[in-house]
């Protein structure tokens, strides 16, 4: 039987959050990269420049790749084999890593999360508590992941129950455009159908932690190999959503969306729930799992497998701000 001891896990989750502060995924980097390659608007495309530079100059900082640094969402899968050393529950163990790692001294991360929220509003000062999902499976390890969900993008998640007989794809193409630029595109769209309302949208937002994939799923189609209705509603999204025009930051241009990714459950006869998650530009998550023998490795990614890609503001054209002496009277000045 594996035991998993308390300081273990929770430094695990704080490393893991502070990790995805400042490191992208590096799928999303490659892909970030081919649709600067292809991007032919000039607004968009140096949009995606300023992102690429943001993202290298977070990676070799340490400093975060967005000031929302989001509210921590950990997903669970936890072996039925599986002991835990500990004296506290596995939520409290959580918000214990979220704590540590917001309120780190090399790395301040902001505290968005706010008690009583249909209330006072007031925050907590320290990013908790987190949102758990816990899935018990087979096996004697646990498997987690840990996100850092903006407001922005949570903000743009859409919900619907339609009718059995009603087109996905059509209310996708009807729904993202309402979205406008505030989820912070290009990034990754989860989607998740059926189960029920509530299932459907854990199911969109699970979906959101794979690895972007979209191309090996292209070449699987080209090759001829038989794809699951889930896969083909992948591709057919990707190519409609992107044909949108939305573009980066919402520039317009070619890319919108760098995957779609599709995660189903059997529902009602008389249903179909439909959810649509985005994830932005920042895309924070990272995966790691946990066996007994000591906290998780996470390793950094290469600063090599950053793209040669660099950006500077026309100077002509811009403000130059001093940080150390700025005032509100100087900020009311500015004009967009």
């Amino acid at each position: 039987m594996t035991t998993i001891r308390k300081e273990d896990f929770i430094s695990s989750i704080a490393d893991a959050f502070q990790y995805i502060s400042y490191y992208h995924p590096e799928d999303y980097i490659r892909a970030l990269s081919k649709a600067y390659e292809r991007e032919a608007n000039p607004a968009a495309k140096d949009a995606i420049a300023q992102i690429l530079t943001n993202s290298r100059m977070s990676a070799e900082g340490h400093r975060p790749i967005c000031q929302d640094t989001g509210i921590g969402v950990v997903f669970l899968k936890i072996g039925m084999g599986v002991k835990w050393d500990t004296d506290i529950t596995i939520q409290e163990m959580v918000n214990e890593g979220v704590r540590r790692a917001y309120t780190n001294p090399d790395n301040l991360l902001r505290a968005s999360v706010l008690r009583d929220p249909a209330g006072k509003r007031q925050n907590t000062k320290d990013n908790t508590p987190a949102v758990v999902h816990i899935e018990m499976v087979a096996g004697d390890a646990v498997e987690v992941i840990v996100a850092a969900k903006g407001g922005g993008s949570e903000n743009k998640s859409k919900m619907a129950m339609l009718n059995p007989s009603d087109s996905i794809v059509d209310w996708v193409l009807k729904t993202v455009p309402t979205m406008g630029a505030g989820w912070c595109p290009p990034g990754i769209l989860g989607i998740g159908i059926g189960g029920t309302p509530e299932k459907a949208m854990l199911l969109a937002k699970e979906s959101i932690m794979a690895p972007v994939d979209i191309h090996d799923l292209q070449d699987k189609a080209k090759s001829g190999a038989k794809l699951t209705r889930a896969e083909e509603l992948r591709l057919e999204l990707y190519e409609k959503v992107n044909a949108l025009g939305v573009g980066a930051q919402g520039l317009g241009g070619l890319t919108t969306v760098l995957d779609v990714k599709v995660l189903d459950y059997p529902c009602h006869a008389a249903n179909l729930p439909v959810a649509l998650v985005p994830n932005c530009a920042a895309t924070r998550h990272c995966h790691f799992h946990l066996d007994g023998s000591g906290p998780a490795k996470i390793e950094p990614p290469k600063l090599e497998d950053w793209p040669a890609v660099t950006w500077t503001p026309d100077l002509k054209s811009a403000t130059r701000v001093n940080l150390d002496t700025l005032t509100k009277e100087e900020v009311a000045a500015w004009k967009p």
